[in-house]
């Protein structure tokens, strides 16, 4: 009797492994955060997870254990295994794992975005996979701009871990600000800037952001997964706080956001899933999405402006997009391209 409950309770064991892990087209493997963090990993899951619905496709989403590329192999390993045709890795820390697994397995698309395959400094796109990056440096370009457009002299940039794409949206949004206050006259423009080391909320990101608002700081741009939730909260202690979330329209996530720098996450994973099914995968390749191509935005007809409107939007965005600006994603280098001397960049290690 004791032996046929163990075997029963190995049984129950294997079941609900063999039923996750099996009959799943499309499948997302998340970084640090969940497909529920308001950032791009939740945009990466809203578009494979629209079209899955619309077209009647299996999906399902794996959750590593830890930040390592051994449990991102691991978790790929699982859903390839498990029938996976589509394999979505959004994130930088994935560079390594996808660079791996598009070797191994070589009859599964992968779509990495936020990067491009590489490991130990050697970077290679299989044909069966799509590397997307965005220019955050363009949305962080059009933040900057709005706040100061809109009056905003005290500015904060709160990143997440440094990875490139933060430090793109955070070079971005300095060049934004001096933009602006060039076409504005100012006389000054101050800019507090750290980068947390994480991408989760906790105590001391909201005690820096409240000290920053405290400080006169009129908004800061929280990028970087739950750090803008703990910005949020520290804004909403406040009493005119003001917030610039990212990534996608955080708008809904607090009454403090009033614009978010965002990236066409969900529609840019929707169109190579699509791509997939059409039979068009642009494997090896690694495509750029940018104000050119619609590839970053802000949200206008969400957004908390009092006095930056579409009008001033749509003349900005059509500058942006037809190349007439350079926005560059090196802050040294930004350093001696200043339009103006007026904007002071205070590191805040």
């Amino acid at each position: 009797m004791k032996r046929l409950l163990v075997l029963l309770f190995a049984v129950f064991m294997i079941i609900p492994m063999a039923v996750s892990a099996g009959g799943y087209e499309l499948v997302l493997v998340t970084d640090l955060g969940t497909i529920d963090d308001k950032s791009f990993n939740q945009g990466a899951w809203d578009g494979m997870k629209a079209y899955a619905e619309e077209h009647s496709i299996s999906y399902k989403y794996y959750q590593p254990t830890e930040k390592s590329t051994v449990a991102y192999l691991t978790a790929i390993e699982l859903a390839v295994k498990g029938g996976a045709k589509v394999v979505v890795a959004p994130g930088f820390l994935f560079e390594e794992a996808v660079f791996i697994a598009q070797k191994s397995y070589p009859n599964a698309h992968f779509i990495l975005v936020d990067s491009i395959p590489g490991k130990d400094g050697e970077y290679f796109t299989a044909g069966n996979t799509v590397g997307v990056t965005y220019a955050e440096q363009e949305a962080g370009f059009l933040a900057g701009y709005a706040a100061v457009k809109e009056g905003m002299t005290k500015l904060g940039f709160m990143g997440g871990m440094a990875v490139p794409a933060v430090i793109r949206f955070g070079h971005g949004f300095v060049q934004g600000a001096d933009y602006a206050a060039n076409e504005l006259g100012l006389k000054s423009v101050s800019i507090k800037y750290h980068y947390t080391g994480g991408f989760d909320a906790n105590p001391e990101v909201q005690t820096l952001a409240a000290s920053w608002y405290q400080s006169g700081v009129e908004v800061v741009f929280g990028c970087g997964g739950a750090v803008g939730n703990s910005v949020m909260a520290a804004a909403e202690a406040t009493k005119n706080g003001k917030v610039i979330g990212v990534d996608i329209d955080q708008s809904v996530e607090s009454t403090t956001v009033i614009t978010s720098a965002m990236k066409s996450l969900s529609s840019s994973v929707y169109k190579l899933v699509e791509q997939h099914y059409a039979g068009s995968f642009p494997g090896g390749q690694n495509l750029v999405f940018d104000a050119a191509n619609g590839g970053v935005m802000l949200p206008i007809k969400t957004s908390k402006f009092n006095s930056f409107g579409q009008s001033d939007y749509d003349k900005i965005y059509g500058i942006l997009a037809k190349g007439g600006i350079k926005v560059d994603s090196n802050l040294e280098i930004n350093a001696d391209k200043l339009k103006t001397k007026v904007v002071s960049v205070q590191l805040v290690l």
